[in-house]
C-alpha cells in the first residue's frame, strides 16, 4: 500500500496539472511494483484519469475502477447510467469510454448541478462533513437524471456513499468503491 498526500493531489488538480499528477501516480505505482505487489488498485475515481500512463509504466495488473463497475452494471442488464463524481470524473471521458465497452451509455448532470456535486465533495465530504441539505440536493439531481432516462446511478467518487445510499433513491446505485474493492479481492483470491 502506498498512501499519497491528498492536499498535494488537490493542489495539482486545482492547477489542472495532470502531467504532474500522472508522474505522481506512476511513481506510486512503481513503488508498489518494486515492493512485490501483484495487483494495483487506485482507490479513487478521479485519479483514474492517469490510468493509461500508469499501465504503460508498470508490468503488473492494474484493475481499473470503471472496468470493475462496467462488469457489475452489465451483469444487471442496464444500459443507460447516470454518473456523478468530481467535475473531472463527470466531464472527462475516461469513464464514458471504458463503460462504452460494456454497452453502457453515460449521462451526467447539467453544468450547474456538476458544480454543486463537485463543491459538496471538496468542501464537505472530503472533510468528513455530511450535510442533510446536500443529501437532498444530490437526491434531486439523481431524480432529474432518472427523469432523463438513467436506469441507475454510478457513485463515481469514493466519498459519495457517505451521503447517498440505496434507500435515498429509486434507481439502483453503483458504489464504485465497494465494487472496486470486491473485484480486487476476487482477483487476489484467484491468483
Amino acid at each position: 500500500m502506498v498512501s499519497v498526500d491528498f492536499a498535494e493531489i488537490e493542489n495539482l488538480q486545482k492547477k489542472d496539472d495532470w502531467d504532474g499528477l500522472t508522474k505522481y501516480m506512476i511513481k506510486s505505482a512503481k513503488q508498489l511494483e518494486n515492493a512485490g505487489a501483484d495487483l494495483i488498485i487506485l482507490c479513487t475515481n478521479t485519479m483514474h484519469l492517469c490510468s493509461d500512463e500508469i499501465i504503460k509504466n508498470v508490468t503488473i495488473l492494474f484493475l481499473h475502477i470503471a472496468d470493475a463497475t462496467g462488469k457489475k452494471i452489465q451483469s444487471k442488464g442496464l444500459q443507460k447510467l447516470a454518473l456523478i463524481g468530481t467535475k473531472f470524473t463527470m466531464e472527462k471521458d475516461f469513464y464514458r469510454t471504458t463503460l462504452k465497452k460494456y454497452g453502457i451509455d453515460v449521462i451526467i448532470p447539467d453544468v450547474d448541478d456538476r458544480e454543486i456535486i463537485h463543491k459538496v465533495i471538496y468542501k464537505e465530504l472530503v472533510l468528513g462533513n455530511i450535510e442533510n441539505n446536500s443529501r437532498e440536493v444530490y437526491k434531486r439531481i439523481i431524480k432529474d437524471l432518472e427523469n432523463k432516462g438513467a436506469e441507475g446511478v454510478i457513485l463515481g467518487c469514493t466519498e459519495i456513499p457517505l451521503l447517498i445510499e440505496q434507500d435515498d433513491v429509486d434507481i439502483p446505485i453503483f458504489n464504485t468503491t465497494k465494487i472496486h474493492a470486491e473485484s480486487a479481492v476476487k482477483i487476489a483470491l484467484n491468483n
